[in-house]
C-alpha cells in the first residue's frame, strides 16, 4: 500500500521546524529516522497530512559529555550510539539496549529522538529511559521544557508531548562508580520487537546493592518501572533466596495483555526471569558477581 497524500515540509535549523510545527500542529507529525512512521503511514495507518522532515538539521545529531549526563541530541542515529565508546563507558545501559535494537539497516537509520517519542511498549529506549531517570528536552515556540522519563510516557504510542513540540534532547545520567549494566530480552526471532526485556543497573558497595533501576519492556502498555524489585534489592546480597524474591515481585508488578505471539500469564512469568537475568548480568559487571 502507498501512504495517503500529505505535504513534506524539510527545514534545515531547528526555529524553522518550531515554526512549521506550530503553522501545522493539528495535523503535522515529526518524521526523524521513519523505521515506524513511514510503515504506519503506508499501511494507513497513520495519515498526517504534514510531515515535518527532520534529517536535514544537523544540529540535532550529537553525543555530549555535560558532566553528570551526556546529552544525546534526538536525531542521533542509533548506529551511532552503538559505535561510541563514551555512550558505552558513561551509560552502559544505553549501550547494551542499543545492541538488542532490531538488525543493523534499522539502527543505522532509527534514531533515539525517534523510538523514544514514538513510545512501543516493546521498545528498548523507553524502558532504558525510565530506568536510568532521563530527562527529554521539548521545545516549542512556547518555549522549552524539561520532561523526567517518569512524566514523559503515557500509553501505548502515547507521550506527554503536546501537538506543537519537538524532541530535541535526550538527557542520560552517567552511571556511577562500582555499577554495572545489562539489558536483557526474549524474542520470537532476533531481531523482532521483544515479548519481553527488562533493563537493569546494578550499584554495589561490596557484596550489598547499594542502588539498583529496572524498567522492563514488552509488559504494559508502556514501560514498566521495577520499584517493587528494586526494594527487594536494595540494601541485600544478591543470595538466590533475593534474586527469586526479586523475579516474583517484578512478575507481580506487571499487567500484561496476551496476542498471538504470547499469553498475558508468559508475558508476566518473562518479566521475573529477566529482571533475574539483568540484575546478575549488571552485578557481574559491576564486580559483584553471583
Amino acid at each position: 500500500m502507498k501512504p495517503a497524500l500529505f505535504s513534506h515540509l524539510v527545514p534545515t535549523t531547528v526555529q524553522e521546524a518550531l515554526e512549521m510545527m506550530g503553522d501545522h500542529a493539528a495535523e503535522a507529525r515529526v518524521l526523524a529516522g521513519g523505521q515506524s512512521l513511514v510503515p504506519m503511514m503506508n499501511f494507513r495507518l497513520a495519515r498526517p497530512s504534514v510531515l515535518v522532515d527532520l534529517n536535514r538539521i544537523p544540529d540535532l545529531s550529537y553525543i555530549d559529555d555535560r558532566g553528570d549526563y551526556l546529552a544525546v541530541g534526538a536525531m542521533t542515529r542509533e548506529r551511532a550510539i552503538e559505535n561510541s565508546a563514551l555512550v558505552r563507558d558513561a551509560c552502559p545501559l544505553v549501550y547494551d539496549a542499543t545492541l538488542n535494537i532490531a538488525h543493523l539497516p534499522i539502527r543505522s537509520r532509527g534514531t533515539i529522538g525517534g523510538s523514544i517519542s514514538n513510545a512501543d511498549p516493546a521498545a528498548e529506549y523507553p524502558a532504558t529511559m525510565l530506568a536510568l531517570d532521563a530527562v527529554m528536552i521539548a521545545k516549542s515556540g512556547r518555549g522549552e521544557r524539561s520532561i523526567p522519563a517518569a512524566e514523559f510516557f503515557e500509553g501505548v504510542l502515547s507521550t506527554t508531548l503536546n501537538s506543537d513540540e519537538i524532541l530535541t534532547e535526550i538527557r542520560v545520567p552517567k552511571a556511577p562508580a562500582d555499577s554495572g549494566a545489562a539489558f536483557v530480552e526474549i524474542c520470537r526471532r532476533h531481531g523482532d520487537f521483544a515479548l519481553a526485556g527488562v533493563g537493569a543497573q546494578v550499584t554495589m558497595d561490596g557484596d550489598s546493592v547499594a542502588a539498583v533501576q529496572l524498567a522492563a519492556c514488552g509488559v504494559g502498555p508502556g514501560p514498566v518501572r521495577l520499584t517493587e524489585a528494586e526494594a527487594v534489592l536494595r540494601d541485600n546480597s544478591l543470595t538466590n533466596e533475593i534474586l527469586s524474591q526479586a523475579e516474583q515481585a517484578a512478575s507481580a508488578q506487571v499487567d500484561p495483555d496476551g496476542d498471538a505471539h504470547a499469553s498475558a500469564a508468559y508475558r508476566r512469568k518473562l518479566a521475573g526471569v529477566m529482571t533475574k537475568r539483568a540484575v546478575q548480568q549488571a552485578a557481574g559487571r559491576a564486580g559483584g558477581g553471583v
